[in-house]
C-alpha cells in the first residue's frame, strides 16, 4: 500500500467517523428529549409497578437520566456503525457480497432489539420476583435505590441482548470459512452445555426459569446451524 493509497483510506475512516459522531450527537440529543418519558414508561410497566424508585443522592436521577439518555444514542448509532463499516468494506466486495453482508445490519439490529425486549418482559420480572422473594424469606426491609436498579436491569438485559447476535456471529464466520456445518454439529453438546450455563447465570435458580431461558437459547443456536448449513451449501455450489 502506497502512501496515496493509505491517505485515501485514512480519509475515508475519517469520514465515516464523522457521520458515526453526528449521528450519536443526533439520537444523543434525542435521548435527552425522550429520558423522561421513556423513564416514567419504564416505571409503569409491570415489572416496575410494585417497586417504588428512591434516590440516596441528590445526583441519583441526573445520573440516570444521562444514562438513559446515553442508552438511546447508543441504541440507534449502532445500526448507522454497522453501515459505515459495511460502506468502508464495500469496495472490496464482489456484488453478490455486498448485498448479502448489508442484510447483516437491520438483521443485527433486530436481534438485538429481540434480546433486549425478551430479557426485558420476560427474564427481568423473574429475576426481581425471585430476589424480592429471596428478601422477604430473610426478613430485609425492601428499599431499593433507582441507581441499583437500573445497574440490575441492564446486566440482566444486555447479557441476552448480546446472546440473541448468535446467528449473525455464526453466519459471518461461515461466510470466511471458519465455522463449517460440521464443526457446529460437532460442537453441539458443548454448545448446549455452554448455553445452560449462560441461561443459568441471567436467569433465577429455580427450574422454570432456567429453562425459559436456556431453551430460547438453544433454539436460536439451532437455527445458527440451519442458517450457516444453508449458506455454506450455497457457498460450495459456487465453487463446484
Amino acid at each position: 500500500m502506497d502512501q496515496e493509497e493509505l491517505v485515501f483510506h485514512l480519509t475515508e475512516v475519517r469520514k465515516r467517523l464523522l457521520v458515526v459522531f453526528a449521528a450519536f450527537f443526533a439520537t444523543l440529543c434525542l435521548g435527552l428529549y425522550v429520558s423522561p418519558k421513556l423513564l416514567l414508561l419504564l416505571k409503569n410497566q409491570p415489572a416496575a409497578a410494585s417497586i417504588e424508585w428512591n434516590v440516596f443522592a441528590f445526583t441519583d436521577g441526573l445520573f440516570i437520566y444521562m444514562k438513559c439518555a446515553l442508552l438511546v444514542a447508543v441504541l440507534f448509532t449502532l445500526p448507522v456503525l454497522l453501515y459505515q463499516i459495511w460502506a468502508f468494506v464495500r469496495p472490496g466486495l464482489t456484488e453478490e457480497e455486498a448485498k448479502g453482508t448489508l442484510a447483516y445490519v437491520p438483521v443485527s439490529f433486530a436481534l438485538f432489539l429481540a434480546g433486549a425486549s425478551f430479557s426485558y418482559f420476560v427474564v427481568f420480572p423473574m429475576m426481581l420476583g425471585f430476589m424480592e422473594k429471596m428478601n422477604r424469606t430473610i426478613g430485609a426491609v425492601e428499599t431499593y435505590g433507582i441507581d441499583k436498579y437500573f445497574s440490575f436491569l441492564f446486566s440482566v438485559v444486555f447479557p441476552m441482548a448480546i446472546a440473541f447476535e448468535l446467528p449473525v456471529v455464526l453466519l459471518f464466520l461461515t461466510k470466511i470459512g471458519l465455522l463449517t456445518p460440521g464443526r457446529l454439529k460437532a460442537a453441539r453438546k458443548f454448545a448446549y452445555l455452554g448455553l445452560a450455563i449462560v441461561g443459568s447465570c441471567i436467569s433465577p435458580p429455580d427450574f422454570v426459569s432456567h429453562l425459559s431461558v436456556t431453551i430460547p437459547l438453544i433454539v436460536l443456536f439451532e437455527i445458527s446451524v440451519i442458517v450457516s448449513s444453508r449458506q455454506w451449501s450455497r457457498m460450495e455450489q459456487r465453487v463446484s
